[in-house]
């Protein structure tokens, strides 16, 4: 059996930057990550051993310094939280705050705010709160219910799929002939990266194991995109969730991770790949001994 990496996997920049900006205050004092940092429980679990704290709600809180995750909050809910007497630390990712900047002037410049995304999730609440009546669109029957609007801004969350992010501005410019359409490019170099990198990789092999949180968005998304080249595609969060029947018969295994997902889990998980490779490839009678 054959295991083949992609060539861009794993952790990025701005999930680096979050967990280190974290971990650099909690060794000056106790801190409070208001929300998940990142959606990888791994990662979570390390920052819980270093006795950081990670609340849901600012009425949990027992610390002053709060620290803001890496996929941002909107500009309102930053300031309620410092209403509440603070310290805020955001450590929001750079390219999320491009986002942010982008919608927002789409908006001072007269566009109705339109973002590409899956509702509810903690980076598009982050990008909407501050405009109300924004739309959050992601799928065909979304554009379909879109009101007309002379003048539509759109930008989109930032792991979402580039081409799909490309398919939904042309079905609303087809739906909207009339209407004014700008759309900012807000999907991430890391993540057009990795889709690009899985999507050659699953090209290439029988099995394809994609590394990442449950609640990950875009693991979820490389995982989707791998399944359009690969039938038997499958996402775990670490090595212990590895079956060998998953590759069993297969000559080549394809191997790629979200962007929240640690460099030790991805070796791990891949030496359990070897692992594996190693005792398919035993004589049958070594096998059944």
């Amino acid at each position: 059996m054959k295991i083949l990496r992609a060539d861009h996997l794993g952790m990025c920049f701005g999930v680096r930057d979050a967990i280190a900006l974290t971990q650099q205050h909690a060794a000056q004092g106790p801190v409070t990550v208001l929300g998940d940092l990142v959606h990888n429980e791994t990662v979570l679990a390390d920052l819980r051993r270093r006795g950081i704290q990670i609340r849901q709600d600012p009425s949990e809180v027992a610390t002053r310094h709060v620290i803001i995750t890496a996929h941002g909050a909107s500009a309102q809910r930053i300031e309620s939280v410092r209403a509440l007497g603070f310290q805020v630390t955001e450590a929001t990712c750079p390219l999320v705050h491009r986002a942010h900047q982008a919608l927002a002037g789409l908006v001072q410049q007269g566009f109705h705010p339109v973002v590409i995304g899956q509702r509810g999730h903690v980076e598009v609440r982050g990008l909407v709160e501050d405009h109300p009546g924004c739309d959050v669109v992601l799928t065909e029957a979304d554009v379909l219910n879109l009101p007309f609007q002379a003048r539509l801004g759109i930008v989109s969350q930032t792991t979402q799929p580039v081409a799909r992010v490309r398919e939904l501005v042309a079905q609303i410019r087809a739906r909207f002939p009339a209407a004014e359409v700008r759309w900012i490019d807000t999907v991430c170099r890391p993540t057009k990266e990795r889709q690009s990198a899985a999507e050659e990789l699953a090209a290439r092999c029988e099995v394809v194991i994609v590394v990442g949180g449950a609640l990950s968005n875009n693991t979820r998304e490389l995982a989707a995109t791998c399944r359009r080249f690969c039938p038997r595609v499958h996402q775990i969060q670490s090595a212990d969730d590895l079956r060998r029947e998953w590759v069993a018969d297969a000559q080549v295994v394809g191997l790629t991770a979200g962007t929240s997902t640690p460099d030790e889990t991805i070796e791990a998980v891949y030496n359990a790949l070897l692992n594996l490779a190693s005792y398919e490839s035993r004589p049958i009678w070594e096998v059944a001994a």
